[in-house]
């Protein structure tokens, strides 16, 4: 699925940008890429930017994984198949064959070929071949930005699995980037009596609200625990998420927790680390689980959108053209707006 890379320009050429170094996105042409044994084409519509894409964009590595070659970026995406379909792409490749995939765990796969990540070129591009078995068809009043945004969404829906949310739950959402907004508003759809939202920012705070957040608290370190304790009327929150990647909201998350409860990390870190007060997780003992990606979500997605029960085009504040990819990924790193696409 790798392509070579040349600049040479020719007639069955696609536009396609490489992140180079840190901060460093160049365009290129590239050969039409060919669909092999079980792949479909994809005409690239629109690609979102995630917050895994300005690790890679600003730090040159996420985790334990480094730029090794000049890499395409790029995992939320939608596009056009060569019959005319129009369909959202999931990222990820499964082998299928290994045992957490057997058990039902795709996402946990050891063998995982994943768009954007480690030798695996991702979507800022044109045209690219994928496994036709993640090819989501998606109904015509889907906008292709809409198509894209169903990966975050996929996220957002895996992370609720995890956290088990009940009616009548208080649910805690620390962290309002398209994630974190997300979370809210599957929160709410499920019946949480109470959503507390906090972040740094004002605009994603005032987003918090208009999805269906009860209190949005700007988040200030141990300052802000008295003020979401008091938005729960004193009690605690049931299950928290964390979606900011920052040591800060996960100390905010284990403080506000009922004894019992849970916290759902779904936030990468900048620097490969996370780290809690071991006594205040075992006192309340407490059930932490990480998010990896998602699993069999985009069904689940699809059906949430179309009925009008979760608004992903609100998220998408900014829209810019492959050839200005570079801007695009400067204005999200200043987390300018909510969602930025990039359409081919």
């Amino acid at each position: 699925m790798k392509t070579d890379r040349t600049d040479a320009t020719t007639e069955l050429d696609i536009k396609t940008v490489r992140l180079h170094a840190i901060g460093d996105l160049r365009p290129h042409h590239e050969p039409t890429p060919m669909a092999g044994e079980g792949e479909q084409m994809v005409h690239v519509k629109a690609v979102g930017i995630c917050g895994s894409d300005l690790h890679w964009f600003s730090k040159g590595e996420i985790g334990d994984s480094s730029l090794k070659r000049p890499l395409v970026l790029g995992h939320e995406f939608a596009g056009e198949t060569e019959s005319g379909q129009r369909v959202a792409v999931d990222p990820a490749i499964p082998c299928g064959q290994c045992e957490f995939c057997r058990r039902g765990h795709p996402n946990l796969c050891l063998l995982l070929i994943f768009a954007g990540h480690g030798e695996q070129d991702g979507a800022l591009r044109e045209a690219m071949a994928w496994n036709q078995k993640c090819l989501f068809p998606i109904p015509d009043s889907f906008t292709y930005a809409d198509g894209a945004m169903l990966e975050p969404l996929g996220v957002a829906l895996h992370a609720v699995d995890l956290g088990k949310l009940r009616a009548g739950m208080t649910v805690g959402v620390f962290g309002c980037g398209p994630i974190g907004l997300l979370i809210v508003q599957l929160a709410r759809l499920m019946g949480a009596a109470t959503i507390v939202a906090t972040d740094i920012l004002p605009h994603r705070l005032e987003a918090a609200k208009s999805f269906g957040a009860s209190r949005a608290i700007f988040a200030a370190g141990k300052q802000s625990d008295g003020e979401i304790l008091a938005a729960t009327g004193g009690r605690g929150i049931d299950v928290a998420f964390e979606a900011a990647g920052e040591q800060g909201a996960v100390d905010n998350a284990l403080s506000a927790v009922l004894p019992g409860g849970k916290v759902i990390l779904a936030g990468i870190p900048e620097s490969d680390n996370t780290s809690f007060s071991a006594s205040t997780a075992r006192r309340k003992g407490l059930t932490i689980k990480l998010v990896r990606r998602m699993k069999h979500t985009y069904p689940r997605a699809i059906e949430l959108v179309a009925r009008g029960l979760v608004d992903v085009r609100s998220l998408v504040t900014h829209r810019f053209p492959l050839d200005q990819v570079s801007e695009a990924f400067r204005t999200a790193a200043r987390r300018e707006g909510l969602k930025i696409i990039v359409e081919p």
